[in-house]
């Protein structure tokens, strides 16, 4: 709809009386959705536009609790309870400590602090830990597993699972006093099924690395 100084320039009358207002409401949901999370609230707005919506947008995401992250933190930092609101998994099985970047629906970075008390330090070996390389490969998959549960709607109520494991290569071992530090990038998403390219660095050091395809799916009932 094109609008002259004294008349409309388009063809034909509007389809509804009003239509601008409708045109309006739709930019403001729409940049609304850029939250990347629910908003329950009453949002008024007076001669909105894209710049003015989006500067809201920007406002709202550094000082709510929105899904997977606290108020005050850096943007695109959570801490360990952000990501306990959003992970199902807990002792001894968590193995993400912090995500440090996110970029919505394309990358994510986290990291991992091993420490002498983890619990498969026991094992693997008595005398001589290293961390198992299949921990470090779920430590990476939990890190990506943040960056796909983040889009869904409801993150409490879903589960990501392994499908595949593709091109896995350990580089060097992982000893305590290692900081772990992931990087994973969506190569692809087809609905609920996702591929991820991770790496996994020490000291800037490449230490793991492997495509990891994975599906989100409903959290049976208890």
């Amino acid at each position: 709809m094109v609008v002259g100084a004294t008349k409309f320039l388009n063809p034909g009358p509007l389809r509804f009386p009003d239509e601008f207002v409708r045109h309006k409401i739709l930019d403001l949901l729409g940049d609304l959705f850029l939250l990347g999370g629910p908003l329950l609230g009453h949002v008024s707005a007076v001669k909105s536009g894209h710049q003015g919506n989006v500067a809201f947008v920007q406002h709202l995401k550094q000082t709510l609790p929105l899904p997977g992250r606290r108020p005050g933190s850096p943007p695109g930092e959570w801490d360990i309870t952000a990501i306990m609101d959003i992970m199902p998994h807990r002792y001894p099985f968590l193995l993400v400590d912090r995500i440090t970047r996110i970029e919505e629906g394309e990358s994510i970075e986290g990291m991992k602090n091993v420490t002498i008390n983890e619990p498969f330090f026991q094992g693997h070996f008595p005398g001589h830990p290293i961390m198992p390389a299949v921990l470090i490969l779920e430590a990476m998959a939990q890190v990506g597993g943040l960056l796909l549960l983040n889009s869904v709607e409801d993150p409490n109520d879903k589960l990501m699972y392994f499908m595949g494991i593709d091109g896995a290569r350990f580089r060097r071992p992982v000893t305590p006093g290692d900081q772990l530090r992931f990087k994973l990038t969506l190569l692809k998403l087809k609905g609920q099924t996702s591929k991820m390219r991770g790496e996994a660095y020490v000291d800037d050091q490449l230490v793991a690395e492997a495509e990891l395809l994975a599906t989100i799916v409903d959290r049976s009932p208890r």
